[in-house]
């Protein structure tokens, strides 16, 4: 678990450095070609396990970490790991807030699970 805990440390590090050094369209473009990797039987993990080690990621994070990053750095994670995750940018129009989240097979898996009924999806990749 402390392996998945640092790889998902980093996999933060990397994402900050592109959002502070590129453009939202950067990063979107990141996340739209990062394939799923195909991975080896023995080195398989479960979303649960890999959001779990992304949140204590994000705890030791030094700095708040936002949903955005967290949401790209996790599937990307995911995906990393053979898992076929899909990153969803998210409105709701009064008051005007956006959000992202990360799914797999249309379920949220890194955060509140009603996140749909609050933000209508405007984007997933």
């Amino acid at each position: 678990m402390k392996r998945l805990v640092l790889e998902g440390y980093f996999q933060l590090i990397r994402i900050e450095v592109l959002m502070l050094l590129g453009s939202l369209n950067r990063l979107h473009e990141v996340v739209r070609r990062t394939a799923i990797r195909r991975t080896k039987r023995n080195n398989l993990r479960s979303a649960d396990e890999l959001c779990h080690a992304m949140d204590l990621a994000c705890i030791f994070y030094p700095k708040r970490v936002m949903c955005l990053q967290r949401s790209v750095a996790t599937t990307l994670f995911l995906r990393r790991y053979g898992i076929g995750a899909e990153m969803v940018i998210g409105a709701q129009m009064l008051p005007l807030k956006s959000h992202a989240w990360v799914e797999l097979n249309g379920k949220v898996i890194n955060d509140k699970p009603y996140m749909l009924e609050i933000y209508k999806p405007l984007e997933r990749c």
